[in-house]
């Protein structure tokens, strides 16, 4: 198995996902000691959160991350929490950031996320026919096993 592999006493996973936000207006803010100190913020949150960052990347006006989690987390969650916590510690370390965001709103509305795996669309749709009987006349795509 991968080296994502997350278990506890009664499950397994490896859940990995890719996410991107940028800045409000996608103002190259995230330069110099702004970008360091992002970068700083956006592992302290995960490390936090029980969230494992396999690679990140903080761009002048926006940030990338693939990121390993477990099944009761919600990225929505996660990524409300990296977002609030690190535009309020940014924009009180520096204060020339507020003259640019008046309304505190440091991020862009919303996020990008896409799952990844070990699988494709394919397999699991070629494993789930797999439990098709051959007398079963239906074309359904709910199989009754």
């Amino acid at each position: 198995m991968s080296d994502y592999q997350r278990s506890n006493g009664h499950t397994v996973s490896n859940l990995t996902v890719p996410i991107v936000w940028s800045t409000k207006y996608r103002y190259s803010v995230l330069e110099g000691d702004v970008k360091l100190r992002c970068r700083a913020l956006l592992i302290q949150v995960s490390e936090a959160e029980g969230i494992v960052i396999l690679k990140g990347v903080v761009s002048k006006d926006h940030v990338h991350m693939h990121l390993s989690y477990r099944p009761s987390q919600s990225i929505s969650d996660f990524v409300k929490k990296l977002k609030g916590r690190s535009s309020r510690k940014l924009q009180q370390e520096f204060p020339e950031l507020r003259k640019k965001y008046w309304g505190q709103h440091f991020w862009a509305i919303g996020f990008g996320c896409w799952s990844t795996g070990n699988i494709t669309d394919e397999m699991v749709n070629e494993y789930l026919e797999h439990h098709r009987k051959p007398t079963d006349r239906d074309d359904s795509n709910f199989i009754i096993d």
